[in-house]
């Protein structure tokens, strides 16, 4: 079983310990690992120190340049550069545990999965804000509905490249900026017939930069995330099921701001609630096919 982990990059010195986190993973047997970068900068700003690192490193590295500034062209890039069965993403920021890749193989293999997902832990500096500290908004914990995982997140994934349903599949371009081109990927190819599991204990963390650590920051990311429910988790349904998604999702929205406002003394409780309305609203918004916000790719 040979795996290729991509790791997306974008202007991010990072990259460093994020390689020297996968060298170090605890290889099950039968398992071998390559890496591949992907710089998505207009130039290749990364290639000197990415090769610098390789010779640091005993897990061979292969340095590719996909331009520029989308996140759907880099991902893709990794998909047509792979030369095995599997594909694990990775993100330029996180620092895997050692033993991250053995429990997604694990899983891909007891549970027989196409696509298994792991949790990204958000590190928080000491100035982040308490009230998001609090409900840890950044933290990415794969989900199941009705017991059943329909979707995940590319930051922490591997992916039977090979298998039928999967085989030719691309990230959308058009959702390369605004975000949620993974959680639309991997709808699609859930809905083609493959299997996804959760590897619990496959952890990684990532630090939350700065500017993410704001309430704006979180409304705009919310109110994207809930179009992208809407659109994706329930795509070219009967117009009576929309009109339904439509009509709850105000309703949750309506409860949701009511209870942030009985909440306004209490900052971690007045947001939570607020940003759940918001996302309740981009779920009602998907419905009117609003054009989602770039948080993406800018300068």
């Amino acid at each position: 079983m040979h795996i290729d982990i991509c790791v997306c990059t974008f202007r991010r010195a990072s990259i460093i310990e994020a390689l020297r986190s996968l060298d170090a993973q605890i290889v099950p047997n039968g398992v071998s690992l390559a890496i591949i970068v992907a710089d998505n900068d207009d130039t290749p700003s990364a290639r000197k120190q990415v090769e610098a690192a390789a010779e640091t490193i005993a897990l061979p590295v292969k340095y590719i340049h996909a331009p520029a500034r989308n996140i759907s062209i880099v991902r893709n890039a990794c998909l047509d550069a792979v030369r095995g069965d599997w594909l694990a993403f990775f993100d330029d920021d996180q620092i895997a545990e050692p033993n991250w890749i053995m429990h997604l193989v694990a899983t891909a293999k007891a549970e027989t999965c196409d696509a298994v997902f792991g949790p990204v832990i958000a590190t928080y500096g000491a100035d982040a804000p308490a009230w998001i500290v609090r409900r840890d908004y950044h933290t990415s914990v794969p989900e199941r509905c009705d017991g059943v995982v329909q979707t995940g997140h590319a930051g922490s994934a591997l992916i039977r490249v090979s298998a039928p349903m999967i085989a030719g599949q691309r990230f959308l371009l058009e959702k390369g900026r605004t975000g949620g081109e993974d959680t639309e990927f991997f709808y699609r190819i859930w809905r083609a017939g493959a299997k996804l599991g959760i590897a619990d204990k496959a952890i990684s963390h990532e630090p939350v930069p700065a500017g993410r650590l704001t309430f704006s920051w979180l409304k705009s990311r919310k109110f994207r995330s809930g179009i992208s429910y809407g659109l994706h988790a329930l795509p070219d349904t009967a117009r009576l099921v929309r009109v339904k998604l439509t009509l709850l999702s105000a309703l949750k929205c309506g409860v949701c701001v009511g209870a942030g406002l009985v909440s306004l003394p209490f900052p971690s409780h007045r947001n939570f609630w607020f940003l759940r309305a918001v996302f309740h609203a981009g779920a009602c918004a998907s419905t009117l096919r609003i054009k989602e916000q770039e948080l993406y790719g800018g300068k």
